[in-house]
């Protein structure tokens, strides 16, 4: 039957059926319906917590996982002191002479010998770290004099090098001094900040405090050992 005539012949039955579909259409959410969208929230708030706790924790462990070994070299960046004190020295030496700092940080030393026109090398076992050296050096114009390699600093050769850099802590410094007489070329330099070499007597001191450095020839470094 026709709605408009169904209407017309029954006004009572029509208008009930009006008022049922809508309040069919304006009644309230059951609860459960009501709660989805939180439940959902919820878990959307709870997953991006977790993921930003998982990336934050990947960046710091490289920069506190050194606290866990036997001996700690932790990242320290040099003053601008000390980065004054280190190219004060480098003046001695010929550009075009090869540099190593090892554990080389954010590689300002490195970057700053390269300035200086020294063919420079930074060694550093923190893989961020690294990769922010390469990409400041090529933002400088310095990718060409410098180059940073992710490794031990006891496994890297020293015999190649003219200059030999360390910022380095107390308890590693008699391990690094067999490694010199060693690996040391005669005619080398080794520049130890912070910390000097055990019972050896540099050739001579620059700065003070958290400052010092210390220079060493290879003559002074094998007279730490005659000396004990």
């Amino acid at each position: 039957m026709d709605k408009d005539l169904e209407a017309v012949l029954h006004p009572n039955v029509a208008a009930k059926s009006h008022s049922e579909v809508g309040s069919s259409r304006d009644s309230p959410k059951t609860p459960a319906a009501r709660s989805a969208p939180s439940t959902l929230q919820k878990s959307l708030v709870i997953g991006a917590c977790v993921a930003t706790s998982t990336v934050i924790g990947a960046l710091l462990i490289p920069f506190v996982s050194p606290g866990f070994r036997r001996i700690a070299l932790p990242y320290v960046p040099a003053t601008d002191s000390q980065v004054k004190l280190v190219a004060s020295i480098l003046t001695r030496r010929t550009p075009g002479s090869r540099v190593v700092d090892l554990g080389s940080g954010d590689g300002r030393l490195v970057m700053a010998a390269a300035q200086k026109g020294f063919n420079s090398t930074g060694v550093e076992m923190n893989w961020w770290l690294v990769l922010w050296s390469r990409w400041r050096s090529y933002s400088l114009g310095l990718s060409k004099r410098t180059q940073f390699i992710r490794q031990d600093l006891y496994k890297c050769d020293l015999k190649s090098y003219d200059v030999i850099i360390l910022f380095g802590v107390s308890g590693m410094m008699e391990t690094i001094k067999k490694k010199l007489a060693v690996e040391m070329k005669s005619d080398s330099l080794f520049v130890a900040c912070r910390f000097p070499l055990p019972s050896a007597t540099p050739l001579e001191q620059l700065g003070a405090g958290i400052d010092s450095v210390w220079v060493y020839r290879k003559s002074d470094v094998i007279g730490g050992f005659r000396s004990n």
